[in-house]
């Protein structure tokens, strides 16, 4: 039976803080990373902390190595300080990123993917405003309730909205200045350029500024051992799917879209864009199919019914699944813990999903 990150993470709850809490309640765990019966991950404190943290790790690691299937356990402490303030001043250990805003991507002679990370699928669609970040979000989580080690990268530059549906916010770290310390949410490996800027700033960026960033948020991230890494595009057929689908190697992708007709046009673009750039589709969802009244129970087919899976049928592609459109899923997403942590006829649609796409192979 292998070991999952919420076994981990369990025993890690055990064990108390000398002032309070416990390490994962305090979001102290980065980078938890399980190869086989190896578990690695980082201890994050403020640099005053750092002298009591010192038995801390030692008795973490001691309680993960007594979890069933554990053969080692490496943990790191690391203490983040503020900047200088100083062009003259040594950046610390564990100063935050550099990710320099605006900076061109380096010269790549083939397409990569991180250590470590097995499959990469991108969320598509054609257009805005079909709900392609709320399945995003919501897929990784019902994938990781299925004990798959799942990554979120928020790719969608212009509107990033992962750290608001997964309940994060703070700015990610780095042991070194150079490589970025991800995120944990909802059992979620997560990054976003979000957490990374002052969140009501607009970014105004050229193409050429926007592949380095992604570089980077692909490239300088330490994802850890993934099953899956699920990338939130920004709708259209830009330079952020470009660069991704030629610079990364692509497992492949979802496209996501309602069944209106209007959204299905745009949703066809992304489709032959994704054939042009030799992606494999991996299936369609059709997201907003259905609405229920709360009140009297009627289903009503707000923007129609049934026109992705025709699509799908017509194309000769797996149709994934259907998800509702409902005040909930909009409210959890708002709330940062997504509709696919609980339970429910609305979590059960993305646990479905989820698990067509483990049967298929494709997580």
């Amino acid at each position: 039976m292998s070991v999952t990150n919420e076994q981990i993470l369990a025993a890690l709850r055990s064990l108390g803080l000398p002032d309070g809490g416990d390490l994962v309640s305090r979001d102290m765990i980065r980078a938890l990373s399980i190869d086989g019966g190896a578990v690695r991950f980082v201890i994050e404190v403020s640099p005053e902390l750092a002298p009591k943290f010192a038995g801390v790790r030692d008795a973490a690691q001691a309680i993960v190595s007594r979890v069933d299937g554990v053969e080692s356990v490496s943990a790191v402490l690391t203490a983040h300080g503020p900047a200088p303030t100083s062009a003259a001043s040594a950046a610390p250990a564990g100063a935050p990123p550099s990710l320099k805003i605006g900076g061109h991507p380096k010269p790549q002679a083939e397409a990569t993917k991180p250590s470590g990370v097995d499959r990469i699928v991108a969320i598509a669609s054609g257009k805005g405003g079909v709900g392609k970040s709320t399945l995003s979000s919501n897929l990784a989580v019902a994938l990781a309730k299925q004990g798959r080690k799942v990554g979120l990268l928020d790719a969608d530059i212009y509107g990033p909205s992962q750290p608001r549906m997964m309940g994060v916010s703070e700015r990610p770290k780095s042991p070194d200045g150079k490589s970025i310390i991800p995120l944990q949410s909802h059992g979620v490996t997560m990054m976003s350029i979000g957490l990374m800027m002052d969140p009501d700033k607009a970014v105004v960026w050229r193409g050429p500024m926007l592949m380095g960033a992604l570089q980077q948020m692909m490239g300088q991230v330490e994802w850890g051992e993934l099953d899956i890494l699920l990338v939130d595009l920004p709708p259209g057929t830009g330079d952020v799917q470009l660069t991704l689908c030629t610079k990364t190697q692509m497992t492949g992708a979802i496209v996501v879209s309602t069944p209106q007709d209007v959204a299905l046009l745009d949703a066809r673009k992304a489709l032959d864009m994704f054939k042009t750039l030799h992606t494999p589709v991996l299936g369609l969802v059709e997201n907003m199919s259905h609405y229920i009244c709360p009140t009297c129970g009627t289903e009503a087919h707000i923007f129609g019914h049934g026109g992705v899976r025709d699509e799908a049928e017509k194309l000769g592609l797996p149709f994934l699944g259907e998800i509702p459109l409902d005040l909930d899923i909009r409210l959890a997403g708002d709330s940062g813990t997504p509709i696919s942590a609980g339970e429910g006829a609305l979590a059960a649609a993305y646990t479905t999903l989820a698990r067509r796409l483990i049967d298929g192979g494709m997580a």
